[in-house]
């Protein structure tokens, strides 16, 4: 279902991964679809921006609308009618720092966590064994086990804690993805790619020790878990790189939530394969725009300042969507001073084409 081609002189893989909606190119970027849909931008536009794949989150959708509407919906696919590849996580992320942030808002143990959903304040329980299940009914291409995603301020025996949990965990999670895919009878291409998330803080033995034991159970990739940065908020360079290097060669490497354009850069040369984040539409939807200048090197601009307001050139007269050469960047100002939604959804569709513009790049 992977298949490395070449790996440049600069180390970026450039591969093929092969799903039952669709090929995907390395290293490829997801924007973040967390609840079934990409903030302010429709899904034809999306495409438009040369994005193939997105990113669903198991725990949002559990919450809402619930897998009894996406079922009937006949999957998430035709819920959100996007005819792409899809990845889901596995909602561990967002239900650990819900309650690290608030511990009246559940309990982890080593069976499963028990935490208050934020929406209503109604008790739920996801253990490995749902979280899969969740992933399967929801249709998707590509996902991901439940780990133990620790703060970046945990100490070492917090962080061994949570490596000797993930390891636990994905050893049920495969077991659980397995017993679904032989009771659902799939096969080849149908059959979904399944993570493991290598976790370990930024102590590279035990990134190391969490990648072997991962790598003994077998799975078709591995994450790199937790935030890519330290305590004081580096980036953590030398961890991706040797957690890279802890990966087999013919699995696919999957560096979450990284990142900033020139992060990307950075670990592509490293050798990863695939990134998701919410920054192009996040620093979108506040106006700032990612400018071209000849990539991997880049601009940005903010559109809220008053020197936009009298700048007729289009937002961007190379892009390949006919509205953002239409535009001009006084328009986006006026649009971003009353803060009108197609304002924020061009600022969007601009940073999202920039994002695979840049992946295009790494490709050649």
């Amino acid at each position: 279902m992977f298949k490395i081609i070449k790996v440049t002189p600069a180390g970026i893989r450039r591969g093929l991964l092969r799903t039952a909606h669709g090929a995907l190119a390395t290293p490829f970027y997801m924007p973040d679809a967390t609840r079934g849909f990409v903030k302010l931008v429709d899904n034809d536009a999306i495409r438009r921006t040369g994005t193939e794949a997105l990113v669903v989150n198991t725990f949002h959708l559990y919450l809402q609308p619930g897998l009894e509407v996406i079922k009937k919906a006949g999957g998430i696919h035709k819920f959100m009618d996007w005819s792409g590849p899809l990845l889901s996580d596995s909602g561990g992320f967002q239900v650990f720092s819900l309650i690290h942030q608030n511990k009246q808002m559940g309990r982890i143990s080593d069976q499963e966590v028990v935490f208050k959903s934020p929406l209503d304040g109604s008790r739920h329980q996801l253990t490995p064994e749902k979280s899969i299940q969740i992933q399967f009914a929801l249709g998707v291409d590509m996902m991901v086990c439940l780990d133990d995603c620790p703060p970046n301020e945990f100490e070492r025996a917090d962080l061994e804690r949570a490596v000797i949990r993930t390891i636990a965990w994905a050893k049920r999670c495969k077991k659980e993805y397995e017993r679904q895919i032989k009771r659902r009878g799939l096969r080849g291409s149908k059959r979904p790619l399944l993570f493991a998330v290598i976790q370990g803080g930024a102590e590279i033995d035990l990134r190391e020790r969490c990648a072997r034991e991962l790598v003994e159970i077998g799975f078709d990739g591995y994450g790199f878990g937790a935030r890519p940065v330290d305590k004081q908020g580096n980036f953590l360079e030398e961890v991706l790189r040797r957690t890279a290097g802890f990966i087999p060669r013919d699995a696919l490497r999957f560096a979450l939530g990284i990142g900033t354009p020139e992060d990307i850069y950075r670990c592509a040369r490293m050798g990863w394969d695939m990134f998701d984040c919410v920054i192009p539409t996040r620093e979108g939807r506040h106006g700032k725009l990612f400018t071209a200048e000849r990539l991997p090197r880049y601009g940005s601009l903010n559109i809220n300042n008053a020197k936009f307001a009298l700048d007729f050139s289009p937002i961007n007269k190379k892009s390949r969507l006919a509205e953002l050469r239409r535009h001009s960047r006084a328009y986006l100002h006026h649009l971003f001073r009353l803060q009108e939604g197609l304002g924020h959804k061009l600022a969007s569709l601009n940073n999202l084409e920039f994002y695979q513009s840049l992946m295009d790049i790494l490709k050649k």
